[in-house]
């Protein structure tokens, strides 16, 4: 009876492997296209999500140059945000909530206007 060795494959392409007894793919391409595909937004939903929240970014950023700044809320929806996305709240200490979209954040004040920020690293 012959003893059937048990040999790794790559787990892209099922190839052979040779070299390290840790590794997991064939090639640096097969690695990158694997990392790749797991990445991938795995469903429409996802997709339109994550290209409201990149939309909602854009606008924010635009109108946020110099780090603070105010505009009215009709101005943020004439340029097509979509107040329902957005990525995390932060609380201040007096109970003012800030919604931001990644980097950029906004609150609401008086008279339907609206104070736009740039998160900075020690906000969390």
């Amino acid at each position: 009876m012959s003893e059937q060795k048990n040999t790794k494959t790559c787990l892209l392409c099922d190839e052979p492997l040779r070299g390290r007894k840790d590794q997991l793919y064939c090639s640096t391409q097969c690695r990158i296209e694997h990392h790749n595909h797991m990445n991938r937004d795995t469903s429409k939903f996802m997709t339109n999500i994550n290209n409201l929240l990149r939309k909602n970014h854009r606008i924010l950023q635009r109108i946020n140059r110099e780090g603070t700044t105010k505009i009215a809320k009709v101005t943020l929806l004439d340029e097509g945000f979509n107040f329902n996305y957005f990525t995390n709240e932060y609380v201040t200490r007096n109970g003012k909530v800030y919604r931001f979209v990644y980097d950029q954040g906004y609150l609401a004040l008086d008279n339907g206007i609206f104070a736009i920020v740039h998160k900075h690293e020690y906000v969390d």
